[in-house]
Parts: C-alpha cells; sequence; structure tokens
C-alpha cells in the first residue's frame, strides 16, 4: 500500500472503506476519517491516544452537506461560511442525529468547516462523506504542518498521507460557536478575530480560556496543556531579562523562539525567528515547525517571547500558553 503520495482517488477510495488518511489543509495536516463510521472514527481516537472528551472537527467539500450534518444552520452561520469558507474556520452548531456522539463527545453541537486546500478539497468532494479530523500527531503535541511531521508522530498507524506539502496558514482553524444572533469565539486560530468582526459587523465575545480536564470540550484545543513540545517551554515577556539570567549557566542548552531578530541570541543554543520583518502571517505559517526544530535541538529548556496579542498573534499566544510548563 501506498504510505505517502498526492494521488486524491486512492486517498478518497481509502476513507470510503473506513480508513484513516492523513491529509493536508491550509492549517495544519488532518487525520480523518468518515465520520458517519464509528469503527474508523474510534480508531482515530486510539491511533492519536485521544480523549473522547475531546470532539473532532468534520469536514465537508461541497456546502450541500449541511443539512446532514447538522440540526439547525443559522443565518449568522451562513453569512460566514460565505464570507470565509473555504478557508481556517470552524462553526459549532446543533448536530444532526446522523453525526455519532463519539464525533462530538456527547455534545449536542458539532463543528464543521470546509478547508481551503485544494487537495483537500478534491479529496473531500470525490470521497462524498463528511470526514471527522483532528491534527495528524499524538494527543497533546505539536501539530504537524508538513507530511514529514505526520510520518515522524504517527508512521505506520496512518493507511495513508495525501501530500499536499508545507501547510499556508500553519495554525488550526478558527473556531465560532453560533448561537442565535449571537457568536462566541471558542478557538483563535487562523483567521483574526478583528478579520472576522469587521466581515459580519457583529461582536464577537470571547469564550475560549479553557475548559477542565477530562470534561466535554465545546471545541478542540481548549484544555490547560496543548500544543506541547516535549523539551519544556516557558513564555517570557522579555527576552533581555531571561538572557541576562541564563548567561551565567554554561552547563545547559537554552532555545529561544521570538517572532524577530534578538540581540540576545548568543546566550541560546539554538534561535528559531518566526518573521525577520515581524509579519505575524509569515509568523503563524512557521510557527509549529519552529518549535519542532526547537524540540528536536537536545536542549534543556525553551523559551517563547510573547507575541503582540492581535490577529494572528493571539492564536500563536493562545498556543504557547497551553504549550508553557506551570
Amino acid at each position: 500500500m501506498k504510505a505517502i503520495g498526492n494521488d486524491v482517488e486512492f486517498a478518497a477510495g481509502l476513507l470510503r472503506s473506513g480508513k484513516l488518511v492523513a491529509f493536508a489543509t491550509e492549517t495544519v495536516y488532518g487525520l480523518g476519517a468518515n465520520a458517519w463510521n464509528e469503527s474508523a472514527v474510534a480508531r482515530v481516537f486510539a491511533v492519536k491516544n485521544r480523549p473522547h472528551f475531546d470532539p473532532l472537527i468534520v469536514h465537508l467539500g461541497d456546502t450541500a452537506m449541511i443539512p446532514f450534518l447538522v440540526q439547525e444552520w443559522p443565518e449568522l452561520a451562513q453569512r460566514l461560511a460565505e464570507c470565509f469558507w473555504p478557508g481556517p474556520l470552524t462553526l459549532v452548531v446543533p448536530k444532526n442525529p446522523s453525526i455519532p456522539d463519539l464525533v462530538t463527545a456527547g455534545l449536542p453541537t458539532v463543528g464543521i468547516r470546509m478547508p481551503q486546500h485544494p487537495l483537500a478539497l478534491a479529496m473531500l468532494r470525490l470521497a462524498n462523506l463528511p470526514i471527522a479530523a483532528p491534527s495528524a500527531n499524538p494527543f497533546g503535541r505539536l501539530s504537524p504542518t508538513c507530511a514529514e511531521h505526520v510520518q515522524e508522530s504517527l508512521g505506520a498507524q496512518v493507511d495513508y498521507v495525501l501530500d499536499g506539502g508545507p501547510c499556508s496558514v500553519g495554525l488550526e482553524s478558527t473556531v465560532l460557536r453560533i448561537e442565535g444572533a449571537s457568536v462566541h469565539l471558542l478557538r483563535p486560530g487562523g483567521i483574526s478575530l478583528e478579520a472576522i468582526e469587521q466581515a459580519i459587523g457583529v461582536t464577537i465575545a470571547s469564550s475560549y480560556e479553557t475548559t477542565a480536564d477530562h470534561e466535554p470540550s465545546p471545541a478542540p484545543g481548549m484544555m490547560t496543556h496543548h500544543y506541547a513540545p516535549l523539551t519544556p517551554l516557558h513564555v517570557v515577556d522579555s527576552v533581555a531579562a531571561i538572557a541576562e539570567v541564563l548567561s551565567g549557566d554554561s552547563h545547559q542548552r537554552f532555545g529561544l523562539l521570538a517572532l524577530t531578530d534578538s540581540a540576545h541570541a548568543q546566550h541560546f543554543a539554538a534561535v528559531e525567528i518566526l518573521s525577520p520583518g515581524g509579519d505575524l502571517t509569515q509568523a503563524a505559517a512557521n510557527f509549529f515547525a519552529a518549535l519542532r526544530r526547537l524540540d528536536q535541538a537536545g536542549l534543556s529548556r525553551i523559551y517563547a517571547a510573547r507575541l503582540p496579542n492581535e490577529g494572528l498573534g493571539r492564536a500563536m499566544n493562545d498556543r504557547l500558553r497551553r504549550a508553557a510548563v506551570g
């Protein structure tokens, strides 16, 4: 069997037969299964070692599938879909009973989205199925943004990896819960809060701080500890302050993740700069790959400089906060 490639028809056929396919999206690589096939979905949870109280996002390739997935489709959800689909936006709405409770952690809502990546869209349309797909990595660890990351972390447990190259957005989708005429941000992601509010003219309430561990979350990625490298990570406001402290410790190797060039780089054994020009879109595309390189550099500790808390910086700060130790 092919392990990796860009054969869309082959990938779609595997999904129809109940197999697992990791596939490129514009956000991160997803680990997909037929959302209507409980056995296939259960295998996603097993491969990721994912707790069943963390729901999955359902991906579709055509809006004609919406009535089969949702019980109610508010007018505001339609407006958001028209503005941002295909794209990195997940909408949480009341679910259709056809969606197994395993997909939604027993909740009465389901998160759905239409990805923007051309290979993902082609695969979804050929399969003609809703595909439940969390990120294609062990639960709680760094999200994969290229096919090699999937192979490194999940290996032969996946039936096929549909290789679409590096992910262009590099952060998981923004997740919004729609309740009538109100919108709540459950997870910041690949579309900024500012862009959404400007497009629909509605102020969005933020509800994404955390949910209690071991209880069902309305969206993925809301638990206290998530998106974490194996190397201990600490978030700092001042690289200068931490560099001064570290300068006297020659027995450990420290790494630095920063938005732009740092004058204190000499104090770190490995440095990853997300965007030399300070562009948050470029930084987001580089975010998980940079953290992965630091995690593989044999470091004692990673220090991450907090980003501007606006635009995509808000989503990256959220990931850092959940990945941090203590």
